[in-house]
């Protein structure tokens, strides 16, 4: 009960549902859930170990806050560590990887296509296949404890975009979003780290800014928030 609880808090904890810095109750949250408390404490205990619930001395649990300087840092770690796994993943990945990768962008860029000048608008398909070609990318890394952080952090950026998308309802996915994952897909085809490194870059630099733009209430700047 308690990991199925995890899935559904991190569910509206991503989409914001469960609002930045709200306190945490476990009455509310049994009610909401349909949960007992017992489970309820366990999942929110599991949850503040990612860092998306902070847990307060004499206080209980709450929703972790927001800010610009926290998203660059998520996506400065991001670029970090996820150069460190596609180096590692060019030389490994077989023929099977490279066609999970090919499937993983290409049931993207159809995703993308139809969200073409509409706006994203938490979009939970484009979020999910969204997160599966970035974590197909760097799969045939075989350290385990570097996907890990990577999967976290991606959820954490995924949270930040999500929310990002309810501040700025204008936000779409672009023809320069679709064109930055397809040269993405084709350095790693050509197992070309270095390309691939400086492509994830700018790519998620251009994410962070946006969504700090937006975080700072500077929306006229934030053009593009999605990865």
């Amino acid at each position: 009960m308690a990991s199925i609880l995890v899935g559904r808090l991190q569910v509206d904890l991503l989409s914001g549902k469960l609002e930045p810095g709200a306190r945490l109750t476990l009455r509310e949250l049994a009610g909401r859930y349909d949960a007992g408390t017992i489970p309820l404490r366990e999942a929110l205990s599991r949850l503040s170990t990612s860092g998306f619930i902070t847990v307060e001395d004499q206080k209980g649990f709450r929703v972790a806050e927001l800010s610009a300087e926290d998203v660059r840092d998520i996506h400065t770690l991001r670029t970090e560590l996820e150069c460190l796994a596609i180096r590692e993943a060019f030389e490994c990945g077989t023929a099977q990887w490279e066609g999970e990768l090919i499937s993983a962008h290409h049931v993207l860029a159809r995703r993308q296509a139809e969200l073409k000048g509409h706006p994203l608008a938490n979009d939970p398909e484009w979020e999910d296949l969204h997160c599966k070609f970035h974590l197909q990318l760097v799969s045939a890394s075989k350290s385990k404890w570097l996907k890990h952080f990577i999967k976290t952090l991606i959820n954490h950026s995924s949270r930040y975009r999500q929310i990002a998308s309810v501040m700025y309802p204008a936000a779409t996915v672009g023809p320069k979003i679709a064109a930055e994952h397809e040269a993405i897909l084709n350095a790693a085809l050509k197992r070309d780290a270095d390309l691939a490194c400086a492509l994830l870059t700018e790519h998620y630099r251009r994410t962070a800014q946006a969504t700090a733009d937006i975080l700072n209430g500077a929306r006229s700047s934030a053009k593009a928030i999605h990865e």
